[in-house]
C-alpha cells in the first residue's frame, strides 16, 4: 500500500487551521474568482457564490481541526470540487428543473476527487451526529457538551453540580444511547455502504 505524499498546498490547510489572515486572503484572491465565475454561469450570483465559498472554507477548517486533513492534490482542485458539489446540492434542494450546468471550468485531479469524497462523507457523518445529538434529552446533551469542552470529568461533575460517579455513569449511558440512535438511523446504513 503506497502512502500519498502531502501536497505543498498543505500550507492553505494549515493557514486556515491557524486562522492566518494572509493565507485566507490568498485563498480568496487566488481561488474564489473561479468559483464565483462558475456559480454565476450556473444559475447563481456573486452573493450566493461567496456564501458557498464561506461554507466550504468552514468545512475544510473543521476537517483540518477534527480529522487532521492532509492535502494530496492541489488546493485549487480540491476547493473547486467542494464548491461545485455544494452548489449542485443547493440547486437540487431548490428543485430547479431547468438547471443548465455549464462545465467550461474543469478541475480533474484524482487526488481531489478522493478528498472531495472523504469530505462529503465527513460532512454527512457530522450532520448525522448533530441530528441524533439533538434528539437526546437535555440532561444528556448538557453532560456531553461539557465533557467535550472540559477534559476532566471531575470538573464536569462540579460544574453540573452532580457527583463524579454519577457523571461518569451518565456519560457512558448517554454515549451508548447516542451510538444506538446513530446506528439505527437509515442514514447511518447509507453511510456504511
Amino acid at each position: 500500500m503506497s502512502v500519498q505524499k502531502t501536497h505543498p498546498d498543505q500550507k492553505y490547510i494549515e493557514g486556515l487551521k491557524r486562522d492566518n489572515s494572509f493565507i485566507i486572503r490568498e485563498i480568496y484572491d487566488k481561488f474564489a474568482p473561479k468559483v464565483i465565475h462558475f456559480i454565476c454561469q450556473n444559475n447563481g450570483d456573486e452573493a450566493k457564490a461567496k456564501d458557498v465559498i464561506q461554507e466550504v472554507l468552514l468545512v475544510i477548517y473543521d476537517q483540518a481541526c477534527i480529522k487532521d486533513l492532509k492535502l494530496t492534490c492541489p488546493f485549487d482542485a480540491y476547493f473547486f470540487l467542494l464548491c461545485k458539489r455544494r452548489w449542485y446540492n443547493k440547486l437540487k434542494k431548490k428543485k430547479l428543473d431547468t438547471v443548465t450546468i455549464k462545465e467550461e471550468i474543469v478541475s480533474e485531479h484524482e487526488g481531489a476527487n478522493h478528498l472531495e469524497f472523504e469530505t462529503s462523507l465527513f460532512e454527512d457523518q457530522q450532520e448525522l451526529f448533530k441530528s441524533m445529538f439533538g434528539k437526546l434529552g437535555k440532561a444528556c446533551q448538557d453532560l456531553l457538551k461539557k465533557s467535550f469542552e472540559i477534559d476532566s470529568m471531575k470538573k464536569v461533575a462540579e460544574q453540573l453540580d452532580i457527583s463524579y460517579a454519577y457523571a461518569r455513569k451518565k456519560k457512558s449511558l448517554c454515549i451508548g444511547q447516542l451510538t444506538e440512535m446513530i446506528q439505527k438511523s437509515p442514514r447511518y446504513k447509507n453511510l456504511k455502504s
